[in-house]
């Protein structure tokens, strides 16, 4: 068996293994990162880029056949739209394989060496990885976990055959001409739009009262709209049973049985945690449930061994993970670090898009009274030039001294906004910094500082 040894030692290539890495070995430390598949993890490899590329598609896709049907409010008719889904996949498997080799390029730049196998621990300071040309042990003093999550399987869909998770569904040869979509969270609502957008007959099955769950019924309320626009069926209060004979059995909201026919049946059930497989058993770390235990330094109960990203629970984001990675390779160094997570946006690629970042209005009451400043996008001249009028930017701040707590959107394009919402939550800003600031004209980041005005009491243009 070859042995190596090193000072770090990164177990996972995903985003947050991969910054960790780079960051490192930019600050001179001797680090080693091992990797089961491909840099980039789930997030580049069948998650979040894939996952936007096909979403962009079918955004392109409805817009040329609004335009055939001579609906265009812009004057613009085309021939009616042909998709090549085969086309479409290998453009956006085009992109991940530049990104993965991207980050690959950028490991070896900051001189980090790269395993490509399974590890598993043999104690707190040892793994042994599985390659392909043999069993290779790797002795480091100090080890970061960065392992990931991955889909949750249920017991009565197991995946095969018409039951598909997200990764075979970012994969597909053609458009299913009916899906259902088992799970009306962020996953199961960005890809069961797309699909409607496509051509597919779509039906959400949800098991609680609403769907996106997460969010407060006003931010929702535009997606829920557009959901009924795309013709997609949306059934609240259903539990998914299993399937039968192309179809998905469900228990309806009042007790009764429903088959739903279907050529594919998206399973979007969550995510869990990758602990299993790589000898969790053989270290003494504590657990907080499914999840692995750490402080705000991403230090788990061993001494010198990290965690970061989703193995450690949630908020489930690449760059919470990236985060996390950044500061303990400079911890690792030496150096004074610490992180505010109160300032990670979370964004959500449905049509239109929901960006969130801070707390929400009703966790910030908890804390005492508040002000609201809420801006329609139908006020907003950019939104109306991109027909994007549905939706609003709502700020949330302390009343007695303005500050910041909180801010949301729902809108067309408000994803490329969480920039600006997390940098006024992390440089601690107030009502009066935001409406203070210039801003462009004409562009939707407008209607952030209207919100800011309106919680002052002064908005101009409503």
């Amino acid at each position: 068996m070859k042995e190596i040894s090193c000072k770090l030692l990164v177990i996972g290539a995903g985003p947050g293994g991969y910054v960790c890495a780079i960051r490192a070995g930019q600050l001179g430390i001797d680090t080693v990162i091992v990797e089961a598949g491909k840099p980039g993890g789930t997030c580049l490899n069948v998650g979040c880029i894939p996952s936007k590329a096909m979403i962009h598609a079918a955004e392109e896709f409805e817009k040329v056949g609004h335009m055939a049907g001579g609906s265009s409010p812009l004057g613009i008719s085309v021939a009616a739209p042909v998709l090549d889904l085969g086309k479409t996949v290998a453009w956006k498997d085009g992109i991940v394989s530049r990104l993965t080799g991207g980050v690959a390029g950028l490991l070896k730049k900051a001189k980090v060496k790269t395993v490509y196998g399974w590890a598993t621990f043999r104690d707190g300071k040892t793994v042994a990885v599985e390659t392909e040309t043999g069993t290779q042990i790797i002795r480091a003093e100090t080890v970061v976990i960065a392992t990931g999550s991955a889909t949750v399987e249920l017991p009565f869909l197991p995946f095969g055959g018409p039951v598909i998770s997200s990764t075979e569904a970012l994969a597909l040869g053609e458009v299913p001409k009916k899906l259902a979509v088992v799970g009306g969270g962020y996953i199961g609502l960005e890809l069961g739009m797309a699909f409607a957008k496509m051509g597919a007959a779509v039906t959400v099955v949800e098991a609680l009262p609403r769907v996106l769950a997460q969010y407060d019924a006003e931010l929702t309320r535009p997606v829920v709209k557009r959901l009924t626009q795309l013709g997609i069926e949306v059934m609240l209060g259903a539990n998914a049973k299993g399937v039968k004979g192309g179809a998905l059995l469900v228990e309806t909201a009042d007790g009764k049985s429903a088959r739903i026919a279907a050529d594919k049946i998206l399973v979007t059930a969550g995510r869990k945690p990758v602990t299993e497989g790589w000898g969790l058993d053989q270290i003494d770390l504590d657990m907080a449930g499914k999840f692995i235990k750490i402080d705000d330094q991403c230090r788990t109960s061993m001494r010198g061994i990290y965690a970061i990203g989703d193995v450690t629970g949630e908020p489930m984001l690449a760059h919470r993970a990236m985060a996390q990675g950044e500061m303990v390779a400079e911890i690792v160094a030496g150096h004074k670090r610490s992180w505010d997570k109160r300032s990670i946006p979370a964004v959500c690629f449905t049509d239109p898009e929901l960006v969130t970042a801070g707390l929400t209005p009703e966790e910030a009451k908890a804390s005492g009274e508040i002000k609201i400043g809420q801006f329609p996008f139908a006020a907003n001249g950019r939104a109306m030039t991109k027909l994007g009028e549905d939706g609003f930017v709502r700020v949330v701040a302390r009343a007695d001294n303005h500050l910041v707590l909180g801010i949301q959107a729902v809108g067309q394009g408000v994803s490329e906004l969480a920039a600006a919402f997390g940098l006024a939550l992390e440089m601690g800003a107030r009502l009066e910094d935001i409406a203070g600031t210039i801003h462009a004209h004409p562009t939707q980041g407008e209607g952030f500082q209207e919100a800011a005005l309106k919680a002052l009491g002064h908005a101009l243009h409503i």
